[in-house]
């Protein structure tokens, strides 16, 4: 039996007892069959069934409940969205991307009212979020997003800190100034996820795992396809199994596996808090193109991530590739780099999992009335508030009950596939060198490379 506890800190504290449900033993009928027992298909079960009580719904997952994303993240509730505002406004007009933005808020909390509803004790924390310019070149960044935020109508929401407002609320080393966002949280996501799943049965809802799904059909009867059997939906099929969809032939192009490597200090003293600071449990991120991002956990702990572990030709997913050591090296020398008085810190997990990345890095719902497919995919990393989103515009897609939600610009969308191998291996390798050169530049004072602005070009399209 697999112990799944090894697979993230997060599962291994979820609280719950980890063995799998039972898996499905024969054919059967539901009206909505969901594909993932992640955050997604969780979210979507959750809100079609408190609609509409009495409605037959299974969740099908091939390990257990949070295997995925779901139970390996950050730990961050944010209102950030793949897509920059900027880009948003572009891309849709200004309503659109306002409406967007508010939504994105309205889920931080929406995720805060069913843990408290639903009594999932989640460690929800509205702390904020603390994007640290570290160094010169970041500023620019900073204050382009700021005005971008301004023009939609947002910036009572976001506020541009000198360096000396950030380091009184945390003390990082080479700061030069951050913008803080106050409409974000951080969150137990191994909890939250677990409870969820709890939630979704309460209201009546079937979970199988260890349930593999290997195909799917549309019209004329719609149903997913197992070793164990097929599973009939009456009235809609869910595919939400984000970076794991590439696993089915008919969607191995429709995200690209992109991983994102964890580590975790052990808990500090109050010493070493009082030295750093960070009283208020603020998410930090800085503005690096490779990512940063850090989490004061509930008891004490700095989670710390980042990407930068080399995508695999043929978006291959495995087990081997949730531990990269040159770049879970690299995550904990950059811990000790912005808390210098951590050094000699022990450091208790190290983790990893695939991230869904589209090929216009903007999430997607989607609901073909004709074939009764739906899908909600390609956070890029921004999932656990975002997912809850989606989970709301596809419960409403389905039953038909509109309201505002499924006009924002995510609903009914589908993004293009990425390009076959072995273009894609090489465009996305290149591209991560290029970020890490990017950083490296601008960490040492240096000019950005020469070949800067191709990349960040195709960091955009």
């Amino acid at each position: 039996m697999t112990d799944y506890s090894k697979y993230s800190f997060w599962l291994e504290t979820a609280g719950d007892d980890l063995t799998p449900r039972p898996q499905l033993a024969r054919s059967t009928d539901f009206d909505v069959v969901i594909l993932g027992a992640g955050y997604t298909g969780l979210w979507t079960a959750y809100y079609l069934l408190k609609n509409n009580p009495g409605l037959k719904v299974a969740v099908l997952e091939k390990e257990i409940v949070g295997f995925g994303a779901s139970g390996r993240n950050g730990g961050w509730c944010s209102s950030k969205f793949p897509v920059t505002p900027a880009m948003l406004e572009r891309r849709y007009g200004r309503d659109a991307a306002r409406a967007l933005m508010l939504a994105m808020n309205g889920a931080v909390d929406e995720v805060d009212r069913v843990c408290q509803e639903e009594r999932i004790d989640a460690h929800f924390h509205k702390g904020g979020i603390l994007t640290l310019a570290r160094g010169e070149h970041h500023l620019p960044m900073l204050r382009s997003a700021f005005e971008a935020y301004s023009r939609l109508g947002l910036s009572q929401q976001y506020r541009l800190c000198s360096a000396s407002e950030a380091q009184e609320r945390v003390r990082v080393t080479n700061v030069c100034g951050a913008l803080y966002a106050s409409e974000n949280a951080s969150v137990h996501p191994g909890r939250l996820v677990r409870g969820l799943a709890r939630a979704v049965e309460r209201r009546g809802g079937v979970i199988y795992e260890r349930t593999e799904v290997t195909d799917f059909k549309g019209e004329p009867s719609p149903r997913l396809l197992t070793p164990c059997g097929e599973v009939r939906a009456r009235q809609a099929i869910v595919l939400a199994g984000e970076s794991y969809l590439t696993r089915l032939a008919k969607l191995h192009r429709a995200v690209l596996p992109a991983y994102s490597l964890i580590t975790l200090t052990e808990p500090l003293t109050a010493t070493q808090w009082a030295e750093i600071g960070w009283q208020n449990r603020e998410s930090l991120a800085s503005c690096n193109y490779t990512v940063d991002y850090l989490t004061r956990t509930a008891d004490g702990r700095i989670l710390f991530g980042s990407r930068g572990a080399p995508y695999r030709f043929g978006s291959k997913i495995s087990d081997e590739q949730d531990r990269h050591a040159e770049t879970h090296t690299r995550i904990q020398q950059t811990l000790v780099e912005w808390f210098p008085t951590l050094r000699g810190v022990k450091f208790t997990h190290a983790w990893g999992g695939p991230v869904g990345m589209p090929r216009d890095w903007m999430p997607m719902t989607e609901f073909d009335r004709a074939t009764r497919i739906a899908t909600a995919r390609g956070y890029t990393g921004q999932g656990v508030s975002t997912t809850n989103l989606t989970g709301r515009v596809l419960a409403e897609l389905i039953s038909g009950k509109r309201t505002e939600l499924s006009q924002l610009p995510i609903a009914q969308r589908r993004s293009p596939d990425w390009e076959r191998e072995p273009l894609r291996w090489l465009a996305v390798r290149y591209m991560q060198n290029a970020f890490l050169r990017i950083d490296e530049a601008g960490k040492q004072g240096k000019p950005k490379p020469k070949d800067a602005a191709w990349a960040e070009f195709l960091g955009r399209h």
